[in-house]
């Protein structure tokens, strides 16, 4: 006996009684029709403004330094798709201005979107109540990296006189969570900025934290990038430091000048590479280079150069 094809099997398109449409023509952007144009107050803190765009200013405490560029541009043509489905939170400076208290990203990409009115909560803050819902709610949607983090909650606690125990209610983390973050900002400059732009992780920062040696920190974490150690690895070699057995660091030499010839070298290479090389030689002639590639196409054109000649 067999089984009747059910009309599952069939496709959506018999379904449909015709060709499958795609479910994208039936998206239209999401509008707000219960809703007070700009200079009326709110009923309620549920209730939404349709505020003009050159009426909101942005957030003076906002903790985020950068704004991805292609994030922006991805957001942007959502929004031009589908409308702005998370309406920004606002507060009023005056009876005609607002100032962002949550949403800037989105407040960039509708501007990019070429809105002229967009939707948002009103809130009643001052700077203070302002600063903490700022920080707050850009660390509780997890976007800041660990130093933005760091820095943010350093801030809070100074300008809203908040000891760590109740910057960690705050943020709903444990105290111990707060104060290793805060421990990040003790790194040198350049291990915070690795750290920021992703060359080392927290994992890696953590570790290097256990030596007082600034000049050692920035060594190690040379190290790291340019090796791509494991935060394991690196761990075992800050102990090895701790123990005396870590290999002893090179005396600094003075750095001979290059001859012409490498000059040469570097700018045939260098046209291969959209990343730095650099290259060390001492006095006696010995020394290395470092090629640093972004793809493997890089290194293919390179090599196709090679084979060629």
């Amino acid at each position: 006996m067999t089984n009747k094809q059910r009309g599952l099997g069939k496709g959506l398109g018999a379904l449909m009684g015709g060709a499958f449409q795609s479910a994208d023509q039936f998206r239209k952007p999401v509008g707000y029709i219960n809703k007070d144009v700009a200079g009326s107050r709110p009923a309620s803190e549920a209730d939404i403004l349709r505020i003009p765009v050159d009426l909101i200013e942005a957030n003076p405490f906002q903790p985020r330094m950068s704004f991805d560029a292609a994030g922006l541009e991805e957001l942007s043509s959502s929004i031009k798709s589908l409308g702005l489905i998370q309406p920004i939170t606002v507060r009023r400076v005056s009876p005609s201005r607002y100032q962002i208290i949550s949403g800037e990203r989105r407040y960039r990409a509708c501007r990019m979107a070429g809105m002229t009115m967009i939707p948002a909560y009103v809130r009643e803050a001052d700077d203070t109540g302002m600063l903490e819902m700022a920080i707050v709610e850009n660390i509780q949607r997890e976007d800041l990296d660990p130093v933005e983090v760091a820095m943010s909650y350093q801030r809070l606690m100074e300008e809203c006189s908040l000891t760590q125990e109740q910057m960690a209610d705050r943020v709903g983390k444990k105290r111990a969570t707060v104060a290793n973050t805060l421990r990040l900002l003790k790194l040198p400059v350049k291990v915070q900025h690795d750290l920021k732009v992703g060359l080392i992780t927290s994992g890696h920062a953590k570790a290097l934290l256990g030596l007082e040696d600034p000049a050692l920190q920035e060594e190690l974490c040379d190290l790291a990038v340019t090796q791509g150690l494991s935060v394991r690895e690196l761990e075992s070699l800050v102990r090895k430091y701790h123990s005396g057995n870590a290999p002893k660091r090179p005396a600094v030499q003075q750095e001979a000048e290059l001859p012409e010839q490498y000059g040469r070298l570097l700018s045939a290479v260098g046209k291969y590479f959209t990343r730095d090389i650099s290259l060390k030689r001492d006095a006696s002639g010995k020394g290395t280079m470092t090629i640093r590639f972004s793809s493997d196409n890089e290194v293919s054109a390179f090599l196709d150069a090679l084979e060629k000649q």
